[in-house]
């Protein structure tokens, strides 16, 4: 057995930044009882390199060991165990810690254990994680699908509204139901957790929240069953609505990024945002950030010397080049799908009170649908949360080609069931908790995607399939 003490873990530094000058009276009982308090949570995954995320309380050191299950030759590889120093203790106690595991085989099968300070913490269900097998220049792209929701409440009854709890008390059913469909990752859409008023007024109740909800007892099953990548939206950035100027919106930020392991958080020219970008299959995914930048939905659009943006200047460049970078030299053959993914509607024009679509940002929406069109980039579906229903959006003379938004919203915090204004581009709306699920299957010539949602008990509530050949730019198009 290999035992590897790599650099200091990635995750330290900007923690660090946080901790300075602020001492929790949670941060006194540090190794007081080494325990895990959530996870594990498989986090991003590359054809070499798997993220494993979990979360400690009081503890020095965390190890992880791993081996390979599926050797070629049939041989029993040795195991390779990686120790961490456990970080200090957060403002709310705990001590999130991510694992980048790597250089692993392509295309091949692991399993894990988790020990703290030595002893062991198992997981009475399988802890297992997969490599990504590489099909470029080899095969036909692999069949995939994922599943994808926004706007998880957990209730925390001190802290909730009196009467009715907001959440739908389903978690018990949703998150094994999710955990057993067989997808190949989960996308968050925003309001991955909920800050209620008593935890956005400070740095402990922000990070009292997260971690609250991550450590929901019926979540660690599905955290561990697949791949999770995340974007957030207002509730896990600060209040209702919440724009740049938020005052908390670093501690927030850190927050985010402690419990989220995401391959990268916003560039090197905007290390302060979150957004980033992966690949699966012959999809990307270019997963957006609509709060580090935004300017207040009210703000007028011809307010002088102040253009209204949600993404903002620095973000709306990275996703032209994300975009334009489709057609460039035979990325166009491995990479068929866009999925712009983002926290609060794209294509939405109904501008009811309350909605922070970006109808608000007409401008900004604009300028992008702009860049596609100049570009001849077909193949773009937006997906998006926030609404607290569900639903498809079919959008045609936008493009050459009919444009599509995926909406997946409410998971557990309350379903939106007034009546919903009419808009000739719905094709189907759900409106009560749920969650959705993309499949992309087919050969070269015939991918097609179908787009469904479900119960909590996995029933299909809504359905609709395409051909992403009727997503492409057409040849004859300008």
């Amino acid at each position: 057995m290999r035992r590897l003490l790599p650099p200091v873990h990635r995750f330290v530094p900007s923690f660090l930044v946080l901790l300075l000058g602020l001492v929790s009276p949670a941060a006194s009982t540090a190794f007081a009882a080494a325990r895990l308090v959530a996870g594990p949570m498989l986090g991003y995954q590359t054809h070499r390199e798997v993220a494993v995320w979990l979360e400690t309380e009081g503890a020095r050191e965390v190890s992880l060991t791993y081996v390979r299950a599926d050797p070629p030759d049939g041989s029993s590889p040795a195991p390779v165990t990686v120790t961490l120093p456990a970080p200090p203790p957060s403002p709310a106690g705990g001590q999130p810690v991510k694992f980048i595991l790597g250089p692993l085989e392509r295309g091949a099968r692991y399993t894990y254990t988790v020990a703290i300070d030595g002893a062991p913490a198992p997981r009475p269900y399988p802890l297992a994680f997969r490599t990504t097998a590489q099909h470029e220049w080899r095969r036909p792209a692999p069949d995939f699908s994922f599943l994808f929701g926004s706007c998880a409440y957990f209730n925390d009854a001190p802290y909730d509204r009196p009467g009715k709890p907001y959440g739908s008390g389903r978690d018990a059913e949703l998150w094994p139901t999710m955990a057993a469909s067989g997808a190949d990752f989960m996308l968050w859409l925003g309001d991955t957790v909920y800050l209620r008023e008593s935890d956005w007024s400070s740095a402990s109740g922000i990070w009292y929240r997260f971690r609250a909800d991550r450590s929901t007892p019926s979540l660690q099953p599905f955290l561990a069953a697949m791949p999770h990548y995340a974007t957030w939206d207002d509730h896990e950035f600060g209040p209702n609505n919440a724009n740049a100027d938020w005052p908390l919106a670093h501690v927030a930020r850190a927050a985010f990024e402690a419990y989220w392991p995401n391959q990268t958080f916003g560039t090197p020219r905007d290390p302060h945002a979150i957004y980033h970008r992966f690949q699966w299959a012959d999809a990307v995914f270019l997963v957006m950030d609509n709060r580090t930048h935004r300017v207040d939905s009210t703000t007028p659009d011809d307010l002088p010397g102040y253009p209204k943006h949600q993404y903002g200047p620095a973000q709306l460049r990275w996703l032209k080049q994300n975009l334009a970078s489709r057609n460039e030299g035979g990325a166009r053959r491995h990479q068929r799908l866009t999925f712009v993914v983002t926290g609060s509607q794209f294509l939405a024009e109904r501008h009811y009170p309350g909605s922070e679509d970006h109808h608000r940002y007409q401008a900004e929406r604009a300028e992008i649908l702009d860049f596609v069109r100049a570009n001849k980039i077909g193949g773009v579906v937006f997906l998006s949360g926030d609404v607290h229903f569900s639903e498809v959006l079919r959008r045609e003379g936008l493009l050459p080609y009919p444009l599509y938004e995926f909406t997946s919203s409410s998971l557990t915090a309350g379903a939106h069931t007034r009546a919903l204004p009419a808009d000739p581009g719905r094709v189907l709306a759900v409106q009560r908790n749920n969650h959705c699920r993309v499949a992309v299957s087919g050969p070269p010539g015939a991918r097609r995607i179908v787009f469904t949602s479900h119960d909590e008990a996995g029933a299909e509530l809504a359905r609709h399939e395409l051909s992403v050949a009727d997503l492409a730019w057409p040849a004859d198009a300008d």
